[in-house]
């Protein structure tokens, strides 16, 4: 994960080619560890000679940035929406979970190819689908929290000293509620990275210039009989990640957890 991050931040400056840069006189070159007479690249050339290496990289800017913006994004309007609806009660939780029931009922993937193919597949529709395609989870794992938590001790001090209720929500109950978020929040991180791979895959990513890793796997597909470098190591990228941040959510469930810690011990 260090290393693709990384990658994302520095890439464009580090790859040992232009990422876009057309070489017909390599078309399907394999990685120069395959060949050493006639291959190309650490992972070899595409089938329009551009360098599969420096296109991966640059690849993972689009995906880790989407995928921070989305998380971030359905975190805050989950966790807002899940601290009033466990703090209200009532008439507005109904509405608040009424809404999140009624978007889980909807298919998510199919509902996002259809708004991104109307609107189109820029950065900001991107980040901002997936984002509130996330919050459901967020706020119902909140709000389950906040429902033990609103009636310790220390919240009916904090009210009884005349705290405000905004304060009573972020100051005493989110603070102690936020493990559980933290790690789904590194699980959504993988979710989000393969919706958006899929949605290039589909010719419905994010509209730019710069390789994506689903279109590149889209791109390659009618080449995997010839050239199986094109679509394999794009591929891998994206598995290394998912992997990546779900490893990572684990680790952080065992470390937040002092149950599981101790039972690790």
């Amino acid at each position: 994960m260090v290393a693709f991050l990384v990658a994302a931040l520095i890439g464009p400056w580090v790859t040992p080619h232009d990422p876009v840069a057309i070489d017909l006189s390599l078309p399907f070159a394999k990685p120069i560890w395959l060949d050493l007479e006639e291959g190309a690249g650490i992972l070899g050339k595409d089938n329009l000679g551009r360098d599969i290496f420096s296109r991966v990289i640059v690849g993972s800017r689009t995906s880790l940035i989407v995928a921070f913006s989305a998380v971030l994004l359905g975190i805050i309007t989950g966790v807002s929406l899940g601290l009033i609806a466990g703090y209200k009660r009532g008439l507005v939780d109904d509405i608040i979970m009424r809404i999140a029931d009624t978007q889980t009922a909807i298919p998510f993937l199919v509902l996002l190819i259809a708004v991104i193919a109307f609107l189109g597949g820029s950065l900001f529709n991107m980040i901002l689908f997936l984002g509130l395609g996330s919050w459901v989870g967020f706020a119902r794992l909140i709000r389950g929290e906040e429902l033990s938590i609103r009636e310790r001790d220390y919240v009916h001090a904090a009210r009884a000293l005349g705290a405000s209720d905004l304060r009573i929500m972020f100051r005493h109950i989110l603070p102690n509620g936020i493990q559980p978020i933290i790690v789904a929040a590194s699980l959504s991180f993988g979710s989000v990275i393969l919706t958006e791979a899929a949605l290039s895959f589909l010719g419905l990513g994010v509209a730019t210039q710069m390789p994506t890793w689903g279109k590149m796997v889209s791109d390659s597909r009618d080449y995997v009989t010839v050239a199986w470098h094109l679509s394999v190591f794009p591929a891998v990228a994206i598995m290394m990640v998912v992997l990546g941040a779900n490893l990572f959510g684990d680790w952080l469930r065992d470390v937040l957890d002092p149950r599981l810690r101790g039972r690790s011990l």
